[in-house]
């Protein structure tokens, strides 16, 4: 199969070691520079993670791009922390480095090294290219929807298990009520201003189509940590109800709990389920965009990144979600009548008017 098919969806008993630790990750909101082993068996797989990335490794420029990174990488565990790394490793390509990165022994833990070091100088350029580039946010914006709706576009041709799909932007009364009512009332603590949600015929279907999503559409390495809500599945005892997840479970590097990942939004409803995460998504821009970036940019290479926030949910919990509290309405409700309080009271409490004859 090559990368720009459709492809099909794995089933829970088809999922790799690795394709559990990355759906875990996602639900979780936690971060992979906390991982020490990948699990990737060969450098085919290897290359499927770059191209999540947006890589092409068959292209010269992508491949010198990626060298780039991983000597960069290596410079900077030397420089500032005399980190042995030996020269063969040094001399692995990048796909190299994330098979012996799932390995075992001294030349693991240095191929796990230097690649949470690249992942974190890819990142950190990635974001330096996008304010370089002559793009306003809404064309950005829609490079992102071209590059999602041709996605779940394909999934949805090829029948896969997806009931309703919804994306946009969110319009600029929404952002002003969301900046209103939070306590960081800045621009750069909002993470949905593209937000997409994905409706799945049963619960079973979540975890395959957010892996197939992760392969194709935002890498899960790429998940900002602590910005993601489970409500839905409590891991350990869903894994332990089918017999081939159960077997994954003791081979997990980290010890898995059965407690959901709870949403921080005081408006939310305790009864509302959902699966919402946010992502830093990679979007490789055109060569003619490329072509009137400042040529410092140049070496920065082709990808940058944008943040987008996804929900999937699966359609008999979203239906119950739209009975009583946990209703979007009830929502928008709660959180209007919140912004209207701290608009007209501030940070002051509201005070009672005594009773008297006059006023009762």
């Amino acid at each position: 199969m090559t990368y720009d098919t459709v492809g099909s969806l794995k089933g829970l008993d088809e999922f790799s070691l690795m394709d559990l630790e990355a759906v875990r990750l996602i639900l979780r909101g936690d971060s992979v520079v906390d991982w020490h082993r990948l699990h990737v068996r060969d450098e085919e797989e290897a290359r499927t993670l770059l191209r999540a990335q947006e890589f092409r490794p068959e292209e010269p420029a992508d491949r010198a791009r990626l060298e780039a990174i991983k000597n960069e990488a290596i410079a900077y565990l030397r420089r500032h922390f005399e980190f042995p790394i030996p020269k063969p490793v040094a001399r692995c390509s990048v796909e190299e480095l994330l098979v012996l990165a799932s390995g075992k022994g001294h030349r693991q833990l240095c191929a796990c090294t230097i690649l949470k070091a690249m992942h974190i100088i890819h990142h950190l350029e990635g974001r330096e290219l996008l304010f370089s580039i002559p793009m306003s946010d809404q064309d950005v914006f829609h490079l992102v929807e071209e590059k999602v709706y041709r996605i779940v576009g394909g999934m949805l041709a090829a029948g896969f298990p997806i009931t309703e799909f919804i994306g946009g932007r969110k319009n600029k009364d929404s952002l002003y009520t969301k900046l209103l009512s939070k306590t960081d009332t800045t621009a750069a603590a909002i993470y949905d201003k593209l937000r997409f949600r994905i409706v799945t015929r049963e619960a079973d279907d979540i975890l395959p189509i957010l892996l197939y999503l992760s392969e194709r559409l935002f890498p899960f390495n790429y998940v900002v940590p602590g910005q993601s809500t489970n409500t839905i599945f409590h891991f350990r005892s869903y894994c332990e109800r089918h017999p081939f997840l159960r077997m994954l479970l003791r081979e997990l590097q980290a010890g898995v709990d059965d407690g959901l990942t709870l949403s921080n939004n005081t408006f939310s409803d305790q009864s509302y389920r959902v699966i919402h995460f946010v992502v830093d998504l990679p979007v490789r821009l055109p060569p003619e965009i490329m072509e009137l970036a400042p040529p410092a940019a140049w070496a920065l290479g082709p990808i940058v990144f944008v943040l987008c926030e996804f929900q999937l949910i699966d359609r008999e919990t979203e239906a119950a979600n739209e009975l009583g509290d946990a209703s979007h309405a009830k929502y928008k409700e709660r959180q209007k009548v919140a912004v209207m309080r701290r608009l007209k009271l501030g940070g002051r409490a509201p005070t009672r008017v005594p009773t008297t004859k006059r006023n009762r």
